[in-house]
């Protein structure tokens, strides 16, 4: 019987589109992403489920968009007591028990019980920090199972090269039967702190290096499997959580991390790599996103994932054989509220920021239809000239409110924003 794949989801923090080569990137090296990318497959339209990190990664995790689980609005911070529900669908639940699972890196998903420690949720193994490394106080844990894990200071140069020791550890150490790791990065979120170790010299400053180190250690990862004879075995995926902060490119992307309904903060890299089952260099617009890899992994372990509380879709015929995808449209949440919906050709803008005002524009007759084929920055509505097809996205956006509305009053967010001045619908 032949052994069932590994996976291992390799998770940047704040990377933009258009850092990386293989999308475009002309300034930061990344000769390893893009060669995984001609040794696999690469989605250009691929999608984070949030603009921001916390609930971008419940919505990876759990398959389903963050609103089902209260956790559509903002980050959690060090003083919230809100997380993840303990009866949440994960990924590692849903392999469990043929899969030995671990989280390497960062968790963003509460730090107090009973959403702590990320092995409550299916993992095996927990070796990071429990939200993001600009947050004070901050220590790294290290644990098996639901015992009391071990705490030491966390060493911001050296995390990504931890990160990456602790997953080829745990792949050595489980080599002989099926393993998940989500390979969680903190970089390149702020603070920014190359590793003097691993100097690059990127033309692109301190972001540059800490990327061009990502991608140094994606490459040793890739060369590490092949060697242990796991590379036909594993496959092994690249994203983000969301859009680039401060610094980092979005290419042609409009916006950046947390900018409302606009591209440049949820459209991400997606590279797939598993080489002799993933036709290497192929390139997919199938519209996608992170909620989809819960059902992906489930098919391709053979497995049946949940039907309730999945948004996610199974993606394994676009990875495996080039299909169309499973997907007609893509919703953007901006916090508790659907912003905007994407298809294969448009993009209807319903909602925006204006220094301190949250906007629903299109409750102020000023909705925004943008032919992504055409014009991939949103610069220009094409409402007036397409009055049918912008008819058509906002019955998708009114359909999409009402669906998800209701998880919000059963679910209502722990807390409010700390500032900002917000236009009620």
């Amino acid at each position: 019987m032949p052994r069932k794949p590994n996976f291992i989801v390799i998770l940047a923090d704040d990377l933009g589109y258009g850092d990386i080569g293989c999308d475009g990137g002309t300034l930061i090296r990344t000769p390893q992403l893009d060669r995984m990318a001609a040794e696999g497959a690469r989605l250009t339209d691929f999608y984070a489920s949030a603009n921001v990190c916390t609930p971008s990664r419940a919505g990876l995790l759990t398959g389903g968009y963050a609103i089902r689980h209260g956790l559509a609005r903002e980050v959690i911070q060090p003083a919230d007591t809100n997380g993840l529900p303990p009866e949440a669908p994960t990924i590692p639940r849903l392999l469990k028990p043929d899969y030995a699972t671990a989280l390497i890196g960062k968790w963003h998903l509460g730090h107090v019980s009973p959403h702590w420690p990320p092995q409550r949720f299916g993992f095996d193994r927990f070796m990071g920090l429990p939200y993001s490394h600009d947050m004070r106080p901050l220590t790294l844990y290290d644990g098996q199972g639901e015992a009391e894990m071990s705490e030491s200071k966390a060493d911001f140069a050296k995390l990504t090269e931890h990160f990456f020791e602790e997953t080829t550890a745990f792949v050595e150490a489980h080599r002989n039967e099926p393993f998940f790791i989500l390979l969680a990065l903190t970089a390149p979120h702020v603070p920014l702190r190359p590793n003097p170790d691993d100097p690059m010299g990127s033309p692109a400053g301190d972001y540059g290096e800490v990327v061009e180190e990502v991608d140094a250690q994606v490459g040793r990862l890739l060369r590490r499997l092949e060697d242990l004879g796991l590379a036909e075995d594993t496959m092994v995926v690249f994203t983000s959580d969301n859009g680039p902060w401060f610094e980092g490119s979005t290419g042609p992307y409009r916006d950046r991390k947390g900018g409302a309904a606009w591209e440049g903060g949820y459209r991400v890299p997606f590279i797939a790599w598993r080489p002799g089952t993933i036709p290497a260099g192929m390139v997919s617009d199938a519209l996608a996103s992170n909620l989809d890899l819960l059902p992906t992994l489930a098919a391709m372990a053979g497995l049946e994932a949940p039907t309730e509380g999945i948004d996610g879709a199974d993606l394994s015929g676009v990875l495996l054989r080039g299909e169309a995808s499973p997907h007609d449209q893509v919703i953007l949440f901006d916090n508790l509220h659907v912003a905007a919906v994407r298809t294969p050709r448009w993009k209807y803008v319903a909602r925006s920021y204006y220094r301190t005002m949250d906007i629903p524009l299109d409750q102020h007759r000023y909705p925004l239809l943008f032919d992504l084929t055409t014009d991939p920055g949103e610069t220009y509505s094409l409402v007036s000239r397409h009055p049918e097809v912008a008819e058509d996205m906002a019955r998708r956006v009114a359909e999409a409110r009402a669906k998800y509305a209701p998880f919000a009053e059963a679910k209502p967010p722990a807390k409010a924003p700390e500032s900002a001045e917000t236009w009620k619908d």
